[in-house]
């Protein structure tokens, strides 16, 4: 009888302590999604995890005769009524030149809405090697109603990527862009839109 007692004490324990960890689990997912941004930022730039770039002030002085392909994409979470698009989709450049690429960004809402673009270059390992000079990532974008916007990315690709073994058969490079809306700009859309909903009804209320 003892033993089938602390037998099942040790199993309420473990019950116990599994709950905790769950629960845990389920209130940091629900931090996280609130902090989803520079969570990423910041453990991309810790871990150089998808392809983080990397950030220097200016490219270098000389550039190798070798050549690689840089292609630009651009997507939009579909909570952002925004367009989005790179002026042009592809640049050659040499190793250790510095590029410059114009991304159009494009409120189609008829109200003020807010983004943040987060960013990623493939394949992965090929981010240690890419350099930011400039970029508009991770910072708040407000646009107007229809109002447009160009933002600027200058980068160059490190040189050291030639004396990478692993990389040697690289000749593109894919930088992605991504446009998320901020959290308490869309949460304020939609208290605006409850509130308009509710108007109505209230009215029709007050006649009857």
């Amino acid at each position: 009888m003892a033993e089938q007692d602390r037998d099942q004490t040790a199993a309420a324990g473990r019950n116990a302590r599994l709950a905790l960890l769950l629960g845990g689990l389920v209130f940091g997912m629900i931090g996280l999604s609130f902090a989803a941004v520079p969570l990423y930022d910041l453990f991309c730039r810790v871990t150089g995890y998808g392809g983080t770039t990397q950030v220097a002030e200016a490219a270098p002085e000389t550039a190798s005769e070798r050549s690689v392909r840089i292609r630009f994409n651009a997507d939009v979470n579909q909570r952002l009524p925004w367009s989005f698009r790179p002026e042009m989709r592809e640049q050659e450049l040499r190793i250790g030149e510095s590029g410059l690429v114009f991304y159009q960004a494009k409120n189609l809402s008829a109200r003020p809405t807010v983004g943040t673009a987060v960013y990623n270059v493939t394949p992965f390992k090929a981010g240690a090697y890419f350099h930011k000079v400039q970029c508009f990532c991770f910072e708040e974008q407000k646009l107007q109603p229809g109002e447009e916007m160009e933002m600027g990315v200058s980068f160059y690709v490190d040189p050291a990527i030639l004396d990478d073994p692993d990389i040697d058969d690289l000749h593109t490079i894919t930088l992605s862009y991504t446009f998320f809306r901020e959290l308490d700009d869309w949460h304020a859309e939609q208290d605006e839109q409850q509130i308009s909903h509710a108007a109505p009804a209230a009215g029709a209320s007050r006649q009857q």
